[in-house]
């Protein structure tokens, strides 16, 4: 089950009214606004040029190279 809600003086505020019992375990997941946290780009950015040495088709036919699929043209 997965209700949506907010913080309100420093409480989890469900929007809507909820019919869970009293003293159930929850778990809060935080839903982060893409403006505050970082880019995919900036987040994979370590990893770019890291390998060497790769056939320069392997972006268009990785499939080929790691599970042996046909070559795309």
């Amino acid at each position: 089950m997965t209700v949506s809600g907010h913080i309100q003086n420093g409480v989890v505020v469900l929007d809507e009214p909820s019919t869970l019992p009293e003293g159930s375990a929850v778990e809060v997941h935080l839903i982060q606004d893409d403006a505050d946290g970082p880019t995919l780009l900036d987040s994979l950015k370590p990893f770019i040029g890291v390998i060497k040495d790769m056939p320069p088709d392997m972006a268009r036919n990785h499939d080929h190279y790691l599970y042996g699929t046909p070559k795309r043209p």
